[in-house]
């Protein structure tokens, strides 16, 4: 499956600072997955510019049916 593939997958996401000055972004998946995924600051930065890219142009696709979280 790639990343432009539709995934019938649910999955739960929080993202949260750590203790140790890291942004944390954990997902919880069906199947007991467990992934914490920790990035330093700029990385972080960094993804959220990613988001708000990949939002923008899946705006200018057209109209998108919301996900459940």
């Amino acid at each position: 499956m790639g990343i432009d593939k539709q995934s019938d997958i649910a999955a739960n996401i929080q993202i949260g600072p750590t203790d140790q000055g890291m942004v944390r972004i954990y997902i919880e998946a069906e199947g007991g997955i467990e992934l914490p995924l920790d990035f330093d600051p700029e990385e972080a930065d960094e993804i959220a510019e990613e988001l708000r890219a990949a939002a923008e142009a899946a705006r200018a696709m057209g109209s998108v049916k919301p996900r459940r979280r």
